[in-house]
């Protein structure tokens, strides 16, 4: 963060200082939650959570040398209370954003929000010192504390910023307001929180109605290929920019293909150039990814040949994210089991498909949260199109969910062996474990409350009986 003294934080959050000497002393380290976190010059924010009160570690992040403690109570050890600390933490982000000399680029969507995000701060970075959103801390913590860890040399500023409801990214725009808003597309998740994907689009282009005006340097990129995300250019005052397959996107891919081990590679077409990629990502769905970070990164002065490159250069930052190991076997294991909506499940099912050309592939598929009463129809349509796709073996694992993924496969064609469900993850790694040959491939995906992360974790470690481990 840039240095601020305790006295100016407690203005900002008007908030009151206890047990500090000299209020003049400065923060000059990050602003952390986790007490694990802290360190010489920090400011340590105190939450009270479910299991774990952050007030009860004051005196150890003092120790750590934190500098100070963002409390709701007096701790004994300097701290700045204030009423609340979750809206103090918004209003010293936004006072921090307010100095910085940074450009502010938010983005949203229901489906690539983290992936997109974590290639546009890889091509940005090649430009200038870029702050990014680690993981999807897109929340009204995570937004926040990630903006507080932008500096005097931060040039660009990306954050992502999900919504569970009406007015949340009005709210996020409102403590971090952008320059750039980028909207990806209009899906599936969380549609049992929102009531129908009108009600979702209407959430996600608060975004571009966030946005200056373009005389003022706004701009919203939209995908030109999702009808509900291209309709928000009648809500923004900002300049347009459009990205997609389609041919009236500003920037746009033609001649996409997979390559044998299924990663995608295009040419990317921009209004000042084009220039080949090739990514090492797997999955053709990144296709959209990638055409929206280059339509952002162009507006903010990169060539074509320079996102490419940046674009073909680029990887996996976030974990469990299509996260491909492969094992000294040759078996390989996709790890995509940090969350589940229809449309990440379909194109991770494609990539799968992809990947295996000529192998045989494996999908152990959980729960997909939060779909209300489109539950049923797309766990139904999940298990369908895993036959469809020619997967070898469905693997559903878990309850009611998991027995509509599997119920869809064997309405699809799916019969004997070729698709099982079974209750739990250990079933899951005992079931593949047996049955695995040198060469298969293994996808596993499912919401994120499921925890399958631990099958794939669980085929990747080393066993007594001739288990083997990644490389």
């Amino acid at each position: 963060m840039i240095a601020l003294s305790l006295a100016e934080i407690a203005a900002v959050v008007g908030g009151q200082t206890h047990d500090i000497p000299d209020p003049s002393v400065q923060v000059t380290g990050p602003v952390v939650r986790d007490s694990r976190e802290a360190e010489p010059g920090s400011l340590f924010a105190a939450f009270v959570g479910e299991h774990v009160d952050g007030h009860d570690f004051a005196a150890a992040v003092v120790e750590a040398g934190a500098v100070a403690v963002l409390a709701s109570r007096p701790v004994g050890v300097p701290a700045i209370v204030v009423a609340d600390v979750r809206t103090a933490l918004g209003a010293l982000a936004r006072h921090v954003v307010a100095r910085l000399g940074a450009t502010l680029v938010a983005l949203t969507g229901s489906a690539g929000k983290t992936s997109t995000k974590d290639l546009l701060a890889q091509v940005l970075r090649n430009k200038a010192p870029t702050v990014f959103t680690p993981g999807s801390l897109n929340n009204e913590i995570g937004l926040p504390l990630t903006a507080l860890s932008a500096t005097e040399e931060t040039k660009f500023l990306v954050l992502e910023m999900g919504a569970r409801g009406i007015g949340h990214i009005r709210y996020l725009t409102g403590l971090t307001p952008p320059k750039v808003g980028l909207v990806l597309n209009v899906g599936t998740a969380h549609i049992g929180e929102f009531g129908g994907r009108e009600q979702i689009a209407q959430a996600k282009g608060e975004l571009v109605e966030a946005l200056p005006a373009a005389a003022d340097g706004g701009t919203a990129v939209l995908n030109a290929d999702d009808p509900l995300v291209r309709a928000m250019a009648s809500r923004t005052k900002a300049k347009v920019i459009l990205f997609g397959e389609s041919g009236e996107a500003d920037v746009r891919a033609e001649n996409v293909r997979l390559t044998d081990s299924g990663q995608p590679s295009f040419r990317l077409h921009t209004p000042s150039g084009a220039s080949d990629v090739t990514m090492r990502l797997y999955g053709e769905h990144h296709v959209s990814n990638a055409l929206a970070a280059a339509a952002v990164a162009h507006e903010l002065g990169m060539s074509a040949e320079e996102i490419a490159i940046a674009l073909s250069e680029a990887g996996t930052l976030s974990r469990w994210r299509m996260e491909v190991t492969e094992r000294p076997d040759g078996v390989t294991i996709v790890n995509d089991a940090y969350n589940a909506n229809p449309e990440s499940m379909r194109a991770a099912l494609r990539a799968l498909a992809a990947m295996g050309k000529g192998r045989r592939t494996w999908a152990v598929l959980g729960k997909m949260a939060e779909l209300g009463d489109e539950a049923l129809a797309e766990h139904d349509a999940v298990g369908r199109l895993a036959v469809r796709l020619n997967v070898s073996k469905l693997v559903a694992v878990g309850g009611r969910e998991a027995s509509w993924l599997q119920l869809g496969a064997y309405n699809e064609g799916s019969w004997g062996e070729e698709s099982v469900h079974v209750s739990d993850a250990q079933a899951a790694v005992d079931l593949v474990r047996s049955e695995l040959r040198p060469g298969d491939v293994v996808l596993v995906k499912a919401s994120r409350s499921v925890g399958l992360e631990s099958v794939a974790t669980a085929l990747l470690e080393t066993g007594a009986e001739g288990e083997v481990a990644a490389r």
